[in-house]
């Protein structure tokens, strides 16, 4: 595609040719493209509005035309996934092997990623068992071996499957699945990765390995995910929790390799999951109905978060709450990270430091914060802690066998123990009953599979090793919150997870990334230190967009990087820029820099202040918009931040630094130092920079002005934005009369048009409905309160021709002098010359028609 430089076009031409260009692939919530359009007064042009969507073939199937049938074929020692007349993936007789070893070895990990078998056995023959399911038989690995293949159709377009060996023959140790797949697709899922969010050509492990040559010493995977999406639209689950290893077209660029060490386990054999939509976004709803839908946080949750890496005081926590108001930061919550206990494992406040917690927690809450606290489950061999632990061991409380401990504080409890795990959320409430509304639940992760091929032996209560608890205790792990967390809402801010924790973990934070711009694996020269980075900001982004399309939607790096803290004023702003364009903006970092304090070494400064107080509140502001995706996730699926790789597969293009947040919102974050413009694919359709009014044609290469402070952001043409009002404080309750909260008072909603010939619509999660069409001689808008927003609407539409008129329901509305004028009447219009010319409507309560006459 070519590459240019961003220029300012003349609006409706360039509207116009939105239509023959494309837009956004058909969506589940929010955002659609209307096939009705009753707005009235435009009958020059309404016979030739589209009905609609002309954009990618893709989104005309997915919108126009019911899932196709998907349907799975067994014949000649091949299972199919078929949709329609497709084959998205195939299993040829290779595509099912076991593992043969020479013995069962009590002291081997069977990690597939160090480890192999001796022998891989392949299909050389079938019998079909005629059993009621889709597919059952028999395969025959040889002579002496056969296992059962069962694949039932458990809704359209999902299929649960099974391989189980049959007793006798040679031991086997290993599973595989290797289906074929189309040698051009991308894949996405997996978990979470710092180095690329598709996944072609690489081998990921579904656990934590040890990796010398990177500064933290292991490789990261801290949530591995095993279910992959192809962009042909399928997916791949495998159930399972044992150490394993998928190789993603890397060996052969047709194949896609899942290899799980069952070890002495084998027998029970591996489950699986086989999933097919008509749009790879779509794939995800498949996965939830298996494994659970997403744990939604605590609306309050969607707004800006503070903390600092250690607070000296319950003084310092209260004055930062007043600076937070003083400076009028949009602020929702706050956590106190350690120490605030008189150790760790003691469900306490240090009274040194905390002297009057509860008071603290009640001003918290009078100012419009909620509050969270950092928590692991650990009991410290510290004086302080000593009656509790002396308690733990008494009642065995602690797993019976311990293997290999990498926190400071000794071993997890032992979670699989029903009492200890009843114990424990005893303690829990002795915070929840007492106004903590959530937790920041960190480490848990010293149970892993080995080291290389050795393992590191655990043994629990319920009869569990390491083998599978490795994944499993992070389940147990994040429940004892989740449960005792309101059923209102609550915050689990977690460091780790598996498959199926999306049930439980509100939000992922992917732990200890570099204070600065390094790429993951990025050598890095610092003042004399050198180091292989985990990754800063790049990483951060793309940990982002790999763990939405593998289950887990929220997600929340720390703003401005922990390791190697400060970060300097640029990598700061660069950060928060991105992290205010996604669902949690939490801030914080290593050193306990806070947006407000300029020091020599973090370099912030009044501007920086600005350009932070703007974000935060543009970031509170969009909470209409992100919570009625989010609130779609259980049925619809999709990620809320879109890898556009994953949003368009037809352009076979795969970019880890640029996503749509929901499906108007194309952002691309600055991760360069030094870059003070951008240069990103803009995808199919037209899009308006949200800054200057300026509307780019896509499916093309542009560069665009991104100076220190401005994030380039784009919103599709066609496009509405749900907002809040730009006074907003705050998500939470509050008593402060001079804090403006949501929860008092939802106000009247705002909103941001781009205008478009094809009419479309935006339904928010309360049930308010908003539409437009940009006519040849009139914009049309339409208004439908829902429950919450029912105090009228105040819409900006911006890239707009002059407008000679406004009707409301077919009666003249008075156009005032200024924005001022405006803000001050219950209704009216104004049109200026911003943002490429931009009319702003502000209407009272009810349902409402707008004809905006354009001037000849």
């Amino acid at each position: 595609m070519p590459t240019r430089r961003a220029l300012r076009t003349s609006p409706l031409p360039l509207l116009a040719l939105a239509v023959a260009c494309g837009g956004a692939p058909a969506d589940d919530a929010g955002a659609t493209d209307s096939d009705t359009d009753s707005t009235t007064g435009d009958s020059s042009d309404s016979s030739t509005a589209p009905t609609t969507s002309g954009t990618t073939a893709w989104e005309e199937e997915t919108e126009s035309e019911p899932e196709q049938p998907v349907t799975v074929e067994w014949s000649e020692l091949e299972l199919r996934l078929v949709r329609g007349g497709d084959v998205l993936l195939r299993f040829p007789a290779d595509g099912f092997q076991l593992g043969v070893v020479a013995a069962l070895d009590d002291g081997s990990s069977y990690d597939p990623f160090f480890l192999a078998p001796d022998q891989w056995l392949t299909v050389t023959a079938a019998e079909d068992l005629g059993g009621s399911a889709a597919v059952d038989v028999r395969l025959s690995f040889g002579t002496d071996v056969r296992a059962r293949l069962t694949v039932t159709e458990a809704a359209p377009g999902r299929f649960a499957a099974s391989l189980v060996p049959e007793p006798g023959g040679p031991v086997l140790a290993y599973m595989r699945l290797r289906p074929v797949v189309d040698a051009g697709e991308g894949f996405y899922g997996l978990g979470e990765y710092f180095d690329a969010a598709e996944h072609r050509g690489r081998v990921r492990a579904m656990q934590l390995e040890y990796d010398p040559q990177i500064e933290s010493q292991y490789n990261e995977a801290h949530v591995p995910v095993p279910f992959i999406t192809g962009t042909r639209g399928w997916g791949l689950f495998v159930a399972d929790p044992h150490a394993a290893v998928f190789d993603v077209a890397a060996a052969a660029d047709d194949r896609v390799e899942a290899t799980f060490g069952t070890g002495p386990d084998t027998a029970a054999g591996l489950a699986f999951h086989l999933y097919a939509a008509n749009h790879p976004l779509d794939v995800t709803k498949h996965y939830y109905a298996t494994t659970g839908a997403p744990k939604l946080p605590a609306p309050w949750a969607l707004g800006p978060w503070i903390w600092r890496d250690e607070n000296d005081d319950q003084a310092q926590v209260e004055d930062d709450i007043a600076t937070i108001r003083a400076l009028d930061l949009a602020t929702s919550a706050i956590w106190i990270d350690r120490p605030y206990q008189s150790a760790v494992g003691v469900f306490d406040w240090n009274p040194t430091q905390f002297p009057d917690a509860q008071a603290m927690i009640a001003k918290i809450h009078d100012l419009g914060l909620r509050l969270a606290l950092w928590h692991v489950p650990y009991v410290d061999d510290d004086p302080a802690a000593a009656a509790m632990r002396d308690e733990a061991e008494a009642n065995d409380f602690f797993p019976p066998e311990v293997g290999l401990v990498t926190s400071n504080w000794g071993e997890p409890l032992d979670l699989t123990n029903p009492a200890a795990f009843e114990w424990w959320q005893d303690h829990i409430r002795e915070y929840t009953d007492h106004g903590v509304d959530g937790f920041k639940l960190d480490y848990a992760e010293d149970i892993t599979v080995g080291l290389g091929g050795a393992r590191t032996v655990w043994q629990f209560a319920d009869g569990s090793s390491e083998r599978t608890m490795h994944k499993l205790y992070q389940l147990l792990y994040h429940r004892a919150y989740a449960e005792l967390l309101p059923e209102s809402g609550g915050f689990l801010l977690c460091r780790a997870g598996t498959y199926g924790d999306q049930q439980n973990v509100s939000v992922i934070w992917p732990g200890d990334l570099d204070a600065n711009m390094a790429a993951h694996r990025e050598k890095v020269d610092d003042d004399g230190e050198s180091y292989v980075a985990v990754g800063g900001l790049p990483a951060a982004l793309t940990a982002s967009l790999s763990l939405g399309p593998s289950g887990f939607p929220f997600f929340a790096s720390d703003t401005g990087g922990y390791r190697h803290a400060p970060p300097d004023r640029e990598t700061f702003v660069r950060w928060f820029e991105y992290t205010a364009l996604t669902p949690v903006m939490q801030v914080g970092t290593g050193s306990s820099d806070v947006p407000w304090e300029f020091t020599p070494d973090n370099g912030l400064d009044d501007e920086s202040l600005a350009w932070y107080r703007q974000y935060a509140r543009l970031h509170l502001r969009l909470f209409p918009y992100v919570w009625t995706f989010a609130q779609s996730l259980a049925t619809g699926g999709r990620p809320l931040q879109r890898p556009l790789g994953l949003a368009y597969p037809e352009l076979g293009a795969h970019p880890s630094d640029a996503y749509l947040l929901g499906n108007n919102l194309l952002v691309a974050p600055v991760v360069a130092r030094g870059a003070t413009t951008r240069k990103l694919s803009l995808p199919p359709g037209a899009w308006l920079d949200w800054w200057t009014g300026e509307v780019l044609q896509g499916d093309t290469d542009v560069t665009v002005d991104a100076p220190l402070g401005t994030l380039p952001l784009f919103l599709r043409v066609g496009g509405i934005v749900p907002m809040l009002r730009p006074s907003i404080d705050t998500l939470a309750e509050t008593t402060a009369a001079d804090v403006d909260s949501f929860v008092g008072d939802p106000g009247v909603l705002f909103a941001r048009v781009a205008p478009g010939p094809l009419a479309s619509k935006f339904d928010l999660y309360d049930g308010t409905a908003l539409k437009q069409r940009l006519g040849k001689a009139a914009l049309h808008l339409e208004v439908a309160p829902g429950a919450v927003f029912t105090s009228g609407v105040d819409v900006e539409v911006h890239a707009l021709a002059p407008i000679a008129g406004v009707t409301v329901d077919d009666v003249a509305l008075g156009k005032r002098d200024s924005a001022t004028a405006l803000d001050a009447a219950a209704d009216g219009w104004i049109y200026t010359d911003d943002l490429g010319g931009t009319l702003r409507v502000k209407l009272g309560p009810g349902a409402h028609s707008v004809l905006a006459t354009l001037a000849e």
